[in-house]
């Protein structure tokens, strides 16, 4: 089995979604408090790896997972808050909402520059077939 165009593109557009999917997720929670350090959201990212086709020579890109930050949450203390625990501290997400902005920009653009390959592909396949 080999990968045409077609698959590569696909692929490609698959691995955008889940990074800008892991981003979005990432900044819905930038800001959120928790009680306690184990319960605050971590931000995710996707990780991918490389399918190569020995057959077509064409190298795919494959989602291999998504993984949690192992960055800490940021303690505050806020005697006030509902979610305070007995010192009066709570837990803030380490969201970095600019990095996040500039992640869903990159997999956004990379999206679209795969939408515009495609485009480019399939008017060349029609103009050869009209060729004919």
């Amino acid at each position: 089995m080999g990968f045409s165009l077609f698959d590569v593109a696909q692929r490609g557009m698959s691995a955008q979604l889940v990074r800008m999917n892991a981003a979005s997720s990432n900044l819905a929670n930038a800001g959120s408090v928790a009680g306690s350090e184990g319960e605050a959201y971590r931000p995710v990212r996707a990780v991918f790896s490389e399918d190569l086709d020995r057959a077509s020579g064409l190298s795919t890109v494959r989602v291999a997972g998504v993984v949690r930050s192992s960055a800490a949450p940021v303690k505050q203390h806020d005697p006030d808050h509902p979610l305070a625990d007995a010192e009066g501290n709570v837990w803030t997400a380490p969201v970095d909402e600019n990095a996040e902005m500039v992640e869903m920009l990159d997999a956004s653009r990379q999206y679209q520059n795969l939408v515009e390959a495609l485009s480019s592909a399939k008017q060349l396949m029609l103009e050869t077939l009209r060729m004919k």
